[in-house]
């Protein structure tokens, strides 16, 4: 999903100008400092004051902060819009694939729905992962070909310098392009999901903190120097998705790499999304959690309930854009500043309240904005 994020970045400078630039740095280090707050709620202290990892995932991390409410509450809570979010990123590589497909080869009569059924049929493996280690493998694979196609347009952008001019980066702003570009950018560094996971299978959590700085850092460098070089090359005439801009034989060719980046980008949502219903079928049904009939029927089902949104639900982009600003905000600011504070307020310095606060205020803005925009465009469209 990153990915294709990162393919909106320069549209998003060309609706936020030098703010963009800033932006992109300052979402770095918020997401990498939620990341670390999140990680640190999943120790405590001992007696000896060194800290033990108690808990394992966001939902342990929920569920410690509701106890008093209730002692499923917060759990309940998370892996809902954890589901959701994992779902609607299924739905959208999908859906991307179709419409990249059916651009690839406009020449076939065939619908960007069809297309979508085509690239479905090679997910149908998907149903056989078991173990987070095929998807890590997947994933690593995905990496490559993003790198690919960030190298190939990169490349272009620079035999075009002779007609680069900061002169096309604007000044003046329009509120909405600019909620437009804050989500963008903000959620082209959104990991927190998978963090907790991360995190327990490395061979040295210690190194955790230094990993997610040069993670951010090298991140933060790179989509820095995309957007800009991108932006800089075509200026007003950016389009949404910037591989739309290059010539058709590299258009063709990178189109070609996004298809194959969703594909092999799905897995790792899709068994996320699988696992978190096993954990909760596994509180009420212990005999059956892991038999095959039942990861299959799990697994078959989340296959084909993609499908079937990608298909049918009309409007998928709005929709998108609206259960991205609730979940996307939720998990990546709301929830990790929330329990932080509540986990952890006896331990903090004032400076370090200050921050979860203000990144919990910041995280409510932006979700609320892009609740009202994502609802105003479906008002419009429905009409």
């Amino acid at each position: 999903l990153q990915g294709i994020f990162v393919l909106g970045l320069p549209y998003a400078l060309l609706h936020s100008g030098y703010s963009g630039l800033l932006l992109i740095v300052l979402a770095a280090a918020l997401c990498c400092y939620t990341g670390k707050i999140l990680i640190a709620c999943l120790y405590e202290e001992n007696e000896n004051g060194q800290l033990i990892r108690v808990r394992d995932t966001y939902e342990d991390i929920a569920n410690a902060c509701c106890k008093k409410l209730s002692p499923n509450l917060g759990g309940i809570v998370v892996n809902v819009t954890q589901v959701v979010e994992l779902i609607m990123t299924c739905i959208l590589y999908l859906v991307v694939s179709g419409n990249l497909l059916s651009h690839s080869f406009s020449f076939v009569p065939m619908t960007e729905k069809t297309w979508s059924v085509f690239a479905f049929v090679t997910l149908l493996p998907c149903i056989f992962i078991r173990t987070l280690k095929i998807v890590s493998k997947l994933s690593q694979l995905c990496s490559l070909v993003h790198f690919v196609i960030i190298f190939v347009v990169i490349t272009y952008c620079l035999t075009q310098m002779h007609q680069w001019s900061w002169a096309k980066f604007r000044l003046s702003l329009e509120f909405e392009d600019f909620l437009v570009s804050v989500g963008v950018i903000i959620f082209s560094y959104t990991s927190q999901i998978f963090l907790p996971t991360l995190e327990g299978n490395m061979k040295n959590p210690g190194e955790f903190r230094c990993m997610l700085n040069w993670t951010h850092f090298f991140a933060c460098i790179l989509k820095t120097t995309f957007a800009l070089t991108a932006f800089l090359t075509w200026g007003e005439k950016t389009k949404e998705v910037i591989t739309d801009n290059l010539p058709s034989f590299l258009e063709t060719l990178v189109n070609l790499c996004l298809v194959t980046k969703a594909l092999l980008s799905y897995p790792l949502p899709f068994f996320a999304a699988t696992e978190i219903v096993y954990s909760c079928i596994s509180k009420y049904n212990h005999s059956n959690y892991r038999s095959p009939l039942l990861a299959l029927t799990v697994r078959g089902s989340f296959l084909l309930l993609t499908l079937l949104m990608a298909m049918f639900t009309p409007h998928f982009a709005l929709l998108m854009g609206l259960s991205g600003s609730v979940t996307g905000a939720a998990m990546t600011f709301l929830l990790p500043s929330l329990f932080h504070l509540k986990l952890r307020w006896k331990k903090l310095s004032f400076l370090e309240k200050c921050a979860d606060i203000s990144v919990f205020i910041l995280g409510f803005l932006c979700s609320f904005a892009g609740i009202v925009c994502s609802i105003k465009g479906l008002l419009e469209v429905f009409g």
